[in-house]
């Protein structure tokens, strides 16, 4: 059992999905994906609208983030507002490699750029 109080990571939880959860739910869209290391919980990051995955991490104390982004295995501590090291998770690693960024394609409107500027 691993001890996700003291670490916040916990390796056997699959993620929530290969999407935003809140927006997913609301309709919206993502630029980049972070996965919750410790309960899965797929958030968008804070370059996109919603800021998702860091308003996780606020309500529930998680307090750790991996990139849920294709060849990106980096994790950031909210905490330390550091870069850390950690395990490999449980797969999937990354969203599909066919979903596109940002994402999902049909709802990213055309003028995407400057809305996140």
């Amino acid at each position: 059992m691993t001890d996700t109080s003291r670490n916040g990571i916990d390796p056997a939880v699959p993620p929530s999905g290969p999407g935003c959860v809140e927006c997913t739910r609301d309709g919206s869209w993502w630029f980049h994906l972070r996965r919750c290391a410790e309960c899965g919980h797929i958030g968008c990051c804070d370059q996109s609208l919603g800021k998702h995955a860091t308003a996780h991490a606020r309500e529930s104390g998680h307090r750790v983030i991996q990139s849920f982004e294709p060849g990106e295995d980096w994790f950031w501590d909210y905490v330390t507002d550091r870069f850390i090291g950690g395990p490999e998770l449980a797969a999937p690693h990354s969203h599909p490699l066919d979903q596109s960024t940002p994402g999902p394609a049909e709802r990213v409107p055309a003028d995407w750029q400057r809305l996140l500027a």
